[in-house]
């Protein structure tokens, strides 16, 4: 399925949608479309190439809701590293760990839930940190604010109309 990066109004990423919900925002009057696809999508009466990247017409507002607890959240508030060794790893080789475990009374909340490596989170059990002789980067918190989002994407599979708005920390390969 094909997918559309969003870009803020100084072309920064902001995130990647569905080409369904980018064509909406296009004829809602909230994006302008920067680069195509060679796919049209047909209607009785239009036809259009779907977009590959967009870009925001209007700053968008961020609600100052409370920052909702999720797995993804808690990856970006710890910077993607491990809270008990502090390597830093790519999301799939994370997980979370409740600094007091279950077992022992402790809560799914945010003042509870760490990012840990699976070697960290294997070693600490169900022991609290003191408990297996492990000490915390930092005491876990609720943001004020959602933390930076990541978007992580195969360099091999990026759309090639994506590559000039995304930034990377290496070089592209060629092929």
């Amino acid at each position: 399925m094909k997918q559309t990066l969003v870009l803020d109004q100084g072309y920064a990423p902001v995130k990647v949608v569905p080409w369904q919900h980018a064509l909406t925002l296009f004829f809602n009057g909230k994006v302008e479309i920067i680069e195509e696809y060679d796919h049209e999508v047909r209607s009785t009466f239009l036809v259009i190439k779907m977009p590959a990247v967009v870009r925001l017409l209007r700053r968008f507002r961020r609600h100052k809701k409370p920052v909702k607890f999720s797995r993804v959240n808690i990856y970006g508030r710890d910077g993607y590293a491990c809270q008990y060794c502090g390597a830093k790893k790519p999301m799939f080789e994370l997980t979370y760990d409740h600094v007091i475990p279950r077992s022992q009374g402790g809560t799914t909340t945010w003042q509870n839930i760490v990012t840990a490596c699976e070697r960290c989170n294997a070693w600490k059990g169900g022991r609290t940190p003191a408990q297996a002789g492990m000490k915390l980067q930092k005491q876990p918190v609720q943001p004020k604010d959602v933390p930076a989002m990541v978007i992580e994407l195969s360099r091999s599979s990026v759309p090639e109309a994506w590559r000039d708005y995304l930034y990377w920390t290496g070089e592209l390969d060629e092929g």
